[in-house]
């Protein structure tokens, strides 16, 4: 990442009334001119038939989404590489578009009816359908104008929605396909079932919560009279569907039971049941006993599976709404029937409790699934669902990864890429709910199912059976599992954009969508394209608050991006995101630092204002102008070294050593020191270098920062096409090592006796008198050539070629030579070093007890976080503190 970025006042480098630039920078006049000029003339997409590609995917945002923080920094990062990529000449297309998001605008749309005292059930399917595509005129993509905002160069011309027809006939024939490939079946399987919703959802839509509950301790009896085996339970009302009780093999309190066939008979119900080896249950934990309810628990269905029970037996005690129901075999008592699942539970211990069946009760924090959106405790329920069989699919995705057909940045993400794909498990497609891909498969009155794209196709295949369509519709992960592809025209092999952009170069993704998205996206676009459908993938990392928290509305740390972009402007908030984005680290946000680079631009603006007034406008020149002089040699040679750290750190997708590369070379080398060494001196060969660095910092920094750098180009002179259609830097130059040395040597003079001075406490203007004793050729040549500059910055009256007078004096390196400066009369010799001392001694003090605290383990390890870091950065602060002090000291002598 960048040091942190100054927060000085701003405006230092003041230009005169004539300069056209406003005087001071004001992020929120340019940014909506700009982005509706750039749209508006298409400039996000130009035409550029033989260019070579390069194209991106944006993770299509939920059609009922606002911009969060996570938006900010995944989108900053894809417009980053588009901007670059567009810059050096490439046909550059970022797709973009919407999700239908299922269950969420479902939600919307049925909230939006609440508040009208009215409800779904009111209208047929097809009604409601209209409401939904009527909210989405009025009131849906809001979050399209705020990716606008952030300043994403994003393809609108061909906006996508993944229910727009032509995706919907990809997503149809894709089904349709898999399901005649035997990739597609139907199956009783359990699922998240969220009550309140009454449909399945993914596991990314479960929320895991800490709750208080209770682990209730139950005595089974032995059908034979014999005893009791005890289990223990979070859940006892699954206990009416209870079809096992497993031990582990090797334990040897079962063993016996386990010889002689034993059985349990169930209170309650009566159901006899069978006990059952099964390495499931742990010797360890409480009695070694398991209840077994395969149709309630995803271990206990594979416990059950394993036992010899069809997924067909298995018995179900709940209905959609989580209510008590008759299972098959009609057990459960009448009274349970029709209860709430926690109400059951309740009436189910006093049931216990009253029959001397309850051994005991602990009270424990459980780990509680609930659905992300309801709010409701998730039930995992048996239901007949349609599933892809994703462990055929996944294979080839996995060897993809391993030859190196698909990068995964960082690296680091490829061991849990691998691990999930290869354990992976059927994947349910279907949800319950009206919004959404229907799916396309109808049923005959004696249960067949016909699979077709369209309704006559599948009554051609029942012939005179009169059939009914699945009430169901596709998992939203489904349809945008074929974003790569379907976007550029496919089931068409031969649409001009797919056969030019697929596959895409490069996805950018949070890593928390690795499975839920990307590895699908590998997995239909390899089995439909016959090709990956990226080849590279990048993982970023979350955005979490200042102290590493996750951001939630609960803890009160959300940070709004548009608040951020009202207050800094778009271009502060992007280099922010970019600077600190580390590859495999997570995010901490910072506003300071947000300000920050808002000072940053504002001190390119100055120096952009500072150039004009003197004359320097836009160069006519991608290549680099001749020069002659030092100064102008170095800075061409220090615009070549920016190009290729930028050039080397994109390809890297290192963004942070890019913005550091740029940031660096702007604020220290450029502002801080070229222009200070050119005031006074603005012959015609300076005004065409300065002319041409000022317009590659614009080219270079201008993915990063778009509006800021647009907005300069204009208005430094006239220009034959936008900033964001320029050229990508060529500056057909090398490094000049002599002049680089020469300027070096110039920088360190001055910038080490700057830094003497402030020690000391001697005044910046001070005028004083160096001295080099046996300067080498080098040293004598630089300053014979410089007298002027060092006359201006140093403030220095002369350098003598010869030892110091004898006296205090401090010493300040250039390059091989030490200057000594005497400081007799400049300063009370003895009062200094008494007050350097004073101050050292105390920071020297408070850095060794900050040393014993962070070596004290019991700090380390009771503390909260944030107090280990303020101490760690203390402890930093007073170490190079006293460093500083130190150094000052041995400069007196």
């Amino acid at each position: 990442m960048t040091d942190t970025p100054e927060t000085a006042p701003e405006g230092t480098l003041e230009a005169g009334p004539e300069s056209g630039l406003a005087k001071t920078f004001d992020p929120a006049q340019i940014e909506a001119k700009w982005y509706q000029h750039w749209e508006s003339e298409g400039l996000f997409r130009p035409e550029r038939a033989d260019a070579q590609p390069f194209t991106i995917v944006n993770p299509p945002p939920n059609v009922t989404g606002s911009l969060h923080i996570g938006h900010a920094l995944d989108n900053t990062l894809q417009d980053i590489v588009i901007r670059h990529e567009r810059l050096k000449g490439k046909d550059a297309l970022w797709v973009v578009g919407t999700d239908h998001a299922g269950i969420a605008t479902q939600m919307v749309v049925e909230r939006q009816m609440e508040a009208k005292q009215d409800k779904r059930a009111n209208y047929t399917r097809e009604q409601f359908i209209e409401k939904v595509w009527e909210w989405k005129a009025e009131s849906g993509g809001t979050i399209t104008g705020q990716l606008r905002r952030l300043g994403c160069s994003m393809d609108w011309s061909r906006e996508q929605f993944t229910m727009d027809p032509h995706f919907t006939k990809a997503v149809v024939k894709v089904f349709v396909d898999l399901h005649k490939q035997g990739l597609i079946y139907r199956d009783k399987r359990l699922v998240n079932w969220d009550p309140k919703f009454r449909t399945a959802i993914s596991d990314l839509e479960v929320e895991t919560r800490e709750t208080n509950g209770h682990f209730w301790h139950i005595k089974y009896p032995l059908s034979d009279g014999s005893g009791h085996i005890h289990v223990a339970t979070t859940r006892p009302e699954t206990m009416l569907a209870d079809m096992a009780v497993a031990v582990n093999p090797e334990d040897e309190r079962y063993k016996e039971l386990l010889a002689r066939g034993a059985t349990v008979t169930l209170p309650l119900t009566g159901r006899e049941i069978p006990i059952v080896a099964d390495e499931h249950a742990d010797p360890e934990l409480g009695s070694g006993a398991v209840k077994i309810t395969p149709g309630h628990d995803f271990n206990d269905f594979e416990v059950g599976k394993r036992a010899g029970f069809k997924a067909g037996d298995m018995l179900n005690m709940l209905d959609a709404d989580a209510k008590v129901c008759q299972t098959q075999d009609g057990l459960v008592p009448s009274q349970f029937i029709g209860m709430d699942r926690f109400e059951a539970r309740k009436a189910i211990v006093q049931f216990l409790e009253d029959d001397g069946l309850l051994e005991k009760v602990e009270d424990r924090v459980i780990q509680t699934p609930f659905g992300d959106r309801s709010g409701v405790v998730i039930e995992p329920w048996l239901t007949d669902q349609w599933y892809v069989d994703a462990q055929t699919l996944a294979g080839p995705p996995l060897e993809a990864v391993r030859s190196g057909a698909i990068e995964i940045v960082p690296k680091s993400w490829e061991k849990t890429f691998f691990n999930w794909m290869e354990n992976i498990q059927p994947w349910c497609v279907s949800r319950q709910l009206w919004w959404g891909h229907r799916i396309p498969a109808w049923f005959s009155e004696d249960g067949e199912i016909f699979v077709a794209e369209t309704e006559e196709e599948a009554q051609a295949q029942a012939g005179n059976k009169k059939l009914t369509r699945d009430e169901d519709v596709l998992d939203t992960w489904f349809s945008s599992a074929l974003w790569p592809f379907a976007t550029l025209g496919w089931p068409d092999e031969d649409a001009p954009l797919l056969k030019k952009h697929y596959p895409n170069d490069l996805l950018v993704s949070g890593f928390d969508i690795l499975f839920f998205w990307d590895a699908r996206m590998a997995m239909q676009g390899i089995h439909f394209m016959k090709e990956v459908p990226w080849k590279r993938l990048y993982l970023h990392g979350l955005v979490r608050a200042a102290d590493g928290q996750k951001m939630s509305k609960s803890k009160g740390n959300v940070v709004d991006p548009l608040g951020l972009i009202d207050k800094y402007g778009a271009d502060a908030l992007r280099f922010f995101m970019a600077a600190m984005e580390s590859q495999g680290r997570d995010v901490k946000m910072d506003e300071k630092r947000v300000e920050g680079y808002r000072n940053f631009a504002t001190k390119l603006w100055n120096a952009a204002r500072f150039c004009q007034s003197n004359g320097i406008v836009a160069s006519t020149s991608i290549k680099a102008p001749e020069a002659t002089s030092a100064v102008n040699k170095w800075i061409i040679g220090e615009v070549v070294e920016t190009v290729a750290a930028l050039d080397k750190a994109m390809a890297d997708l290192r963004f942070d050593a890019a913005a550091n590369a740029i940031y660096h070379f702007v604020w220290n080398q450029f502002c801080d020191w070229y222009i200070e060494l050119i005031k006074g001196n603005f012959d015609e060969e300076t005004k065409a270098v300065a002319g041409w660095v000022l317009d590659q910092i614009l080219v270079m920094l201008h993915p990063f920062m778009p509006f800021v750098t647009e907005e300069l180009w204009s208005k430094m002179g006239a220009r034959e096409q936008d900033l964001i259609v320029a050229a990508w830097p060529a500056p057909e130059a090398s490094v000049d090592a002599e002049a680089k040395a020469e300027v070096e040597w110039l920088i360190a003079l001055i910038g080490n006796l700057r830094g003497a001075k402030s020690e000391l406490g001697i005044a910046p203007g001070a005028r004083l008198t160096a001295y080099v004793a046996n300067p080498s050729d080098a040293t004598r040549a630089v300053i014979g050539r410089n007298g002027t500059v060092i006359d201006r910055l140093a403030r220095l009256d002369a350098i003598v070629f010869e030892a110091a007078p004898a006296g205090a004096a401090m010493q300040v390196g250039a390059g091989d030579a030490t200057l000594a400066i005497p400081l007799e009369g400049v300063i009370d010799i003895a009062t200094e070093k008494a007050r350097l001392e004073k101050a050292m001694a105390a920071s020297v003090k408070e850095r060794d007890s900050l040393d014993k605290r962070l070596g004290n383990p019991a700090f380390v390890e009771k503390a909260k976080p944030e107090a280990i870091d303020k101490a760690r950065a203390d402890h930093a602060h007073h170490s190079a503190e006293a460093e500083r002090l130190a150094a000052a000291l041995a400069r007196l002598g």
